[in-house]
């Protein structure tokens, strides 16, 4: 393969990037490597989620692929969620990890199941609630559903992934999103969900834990270099 970069991709990364951060960091950087890895060159744009509380299609339609970075509570649950929903809806290539992940939870719960209207981060514990163990800082197991589009990117029935996390779905919702589509295809050994994908998208995947945090550029994550392949397919 020619070793020169031979397109550009624009990623659109939802949530409200601190410099101090090491997760927003990690997200930039693997993002970067991960592009490399493909031949490709990766543009990378912040949208603060304040200001996706208007004109959603406008700031997002630009993009190739979106992204819901860590970090919640973002500065507004209501723009967080319309982010989500845009790229739900429009069949955009989209990852969520940690906070992302917990949002695409609930941005399903509450636009697709119609089961809520939520005004603040208060009453987003109806849905995400505490873990039975804390997970900051963890490397933890995860065993993947063979079914899912998830095992044909690690193949593999057993992953350890990093986690930096206190919070995950509700038990009572579980059963309720797996049923509707929105399907449990990583759990850890207590049976707790911890990654969540709708297969007949483009790509839609929710991960508890961060990939970005193991990412490296002698190793890149491979659900990364997946997602980032959906998103050179959406753009062509």
């Amino acid at each position: 393969m020619d070793k020169k970069t031979t397109s550009l991709i624009k990623i659109g990364i939802i949530g409200d990037y601190d410099s101090e951060r090491i997760s927003h960091i990690a997200t930039n950087e693997a993002l970067v490597h991960c592009s490399k890895a493909l031949n490709i060159h990766v543009e990378i744009k912040w949208i603060s989620t304040d200001s996706l509380e208007k004109d959603v299609e406008k700031q997002l339609n630009e993009f190739n692929g979106l992204f819901c970075a860590p970090g919640s509570p973002y500065n507004s649950l209501k723009g967080a969620l319309n982010g989500i929903k845009f790229a739900r809806e429009n069949n955009y290539p989209f990852i969520g990890t940690c906070g992302g992940f917990q949002h695409a939870v609930i941005e399903y719960l509450v636009n697709k199941l119609n089961l809520g209207d939520l005004k603040n981060d208060e009453e987003k514990s109806i849905f995400i609630t505490p873990l039975s163990c804390s997970l900051l800082g963890e490397t933890s197991k995860i065993l993947i559903d063979k079914t899912s589009n998830l095992y044909n990117y690690y193949k593999e029935e057993e992953i350890e992934e990093r986690y930096n996390c206190n919070f995950g779905v509700n038990p009572e919702y579980e059963k309720l999103l797996h049923n509707d589509g929105f399907k449990i295809v990583g759990k850890d050994i207590s049976e707790e969900a911890r990654i969540l994908e709708l297969p007949n998208m483009k790509f839609y995947v929710a991960t508890l834990f961060q990939p970005q945090l193991s990412s490296t550029p002698e190793n890149p994550h491979i659900l990364l270099i997946e997602y980032l392949k959906a998103v050179i397919k959406f753009r062509e």
